[in-house]
Protein backbone atom coordinates (compact mmCIF):
# COMPACT_ATOMS: atom_id res chain seq x y z
CA UNK A 1 0.00 0.00 0.00
CA UNK A 2 1.33 3.43 -0.97
CA UNK A 3 1.04 6.29 1.47
CA UNK A 4 0.98 9.96 0.52
CA UNK A 5 3.39 12.40 2.12
CA UNK A 6 0.53 13.73 4.25
CA UNK A 7 -0.32 10.22 5.47
CA UNK A 8 3.31 9.51 6.32
CA UNK A 9 3.52 12.76 8.27
CA UNK A 10 0.29 11.92 10.11
CA UNK A 11 1.88 8.61 11.15
CA UNK A 12 5.22 10.15 12.17
CA UNK A 13 3.68 12.77 14.47
CA UNK A 14 1.83 10.43 16.87
CA UNK A 15 4.73 7.97 16.95
CA UNK A 16 7.08 10.78 17.99
CA UNK A 17 4.69 11.98 20.69
CA UNK A 18 3.56 8.58 21.94
CA UNK A 19 4.35 7.48 25.47
CA UNK A 20 4.06 3.80 24.46
CA UNK A 21 7.23 3.64 22.40
CA UNK A 22 7.83 3.21 18.72
CA UNK A 23 7.32 -0.56 18.56
CA UNK A 24 3.88 -0.57 20.19
CA UNK A 25 2.68 2.52 18.35
CA UNK A 26 3.76 1.14 14.96
CA UNK A 27 1.97 -2.14 15.73
CA UNK A 28 -1.22 -0.22 16.56
CA UNK A 29 -0.95 1.78 13.34
CA UNK A 30 -0.22 -1.32 11.26
CA UNK A 31 3.18 -0.35 9.85
CA UNK A 32 6.54 -2.00 10.35
CA UNK A 33 9.24 -0.31 12.39
CA UNK A 34 11.65 -0.41 9.45
CA UNK A 35 9.12 1.45 7.30
CA UNK A 36 8.63 4.01 10.05
CA UNK A 37 12.38 4.53 10.46
CA UNK A 38 12.84 4.92 6.69
CA UNK A 39 10.15 7.61 6.64
CA UNK A 40 11.46 9.22 9.83
CA UNK A 41 15.05 9.41 8.55
CA UNK A 42 13.84 10.98 5.32
CA UNK A 43 11.69 13.44 7.31
CA UNK A 44 14.59 14.43 9.58
CA UNK A 45 17.00 14.92 6.68
CA UNK A 46 14.71 16.71 4.24
CA UNK A 47 11.53 17.75 6.01
CA UNK A 48 8.01 17.20 4.76
CA UNK A 49 9.04 17.35 1.08
CA UNK A 50 11.34 14.35 1.54
CA UNK A 51 8.32 12.19 2.38
CA UNK A 52 7.09 12.34 -1.23
CA UNK A 53 7.47 9.09 -3.16
CA UNK A 54 10.80 8.82 -4.92
CA UNK A 55 11.00 7.88 -8.57
CA UNK A 56 12.43 4.41 -9.19
CA UNK A 57 15.73 3.98 -10.95
CA UNK A 58 15.53 3.87 -14.74
CA UNK A 59 15.16 0.36 -16.13
CA UNK A 60 17.30 1.04 -19.19
CA UNK A 61 20.59 1.07 -17.28
CA UNK A 62 21.06 -2.69 -17.63
CA UNK A 63 20.48 -2.44 -21.37
CA UNK A 64 23.35 0.03 -21.65
CA UNK A 65 25.65 -2.26 -19.68
CA UNK A 66 24.76 -5.14 -21.99
CA UNK A 67 25.55 -3.07 -25.10
CA UNK A 68 28.98 -2.15 -23.72
CA UNK A 69 29.66 -5.79 -22.82
CA UNK A 70 28.66 -7.02 -26.30
CA UNK A 71 30.77 -4.31 -27.94
CA UNK A 72 33.78 -5.20 -25.82
CA UNK A 73 33.52 -8.98 -26.45
CA UNK A 74 33.20 -8.42 -30.19
CA UNK A 75 36.21 -6.10 -30.25
CA UNK A 76 38.31 -8.72 -28.45
CA UNK A 77 37.48 -11.32 -31.13
CA UNK A 78 38.79 -9.05 -33.87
Amino acid sequence: MRYSAASKYEIIRPVEESAFGIRRTCEKLGISRSTFYNWYDRYLSGGYEALEDQKPCPASVWNKVYVVRVFWTQSIKI
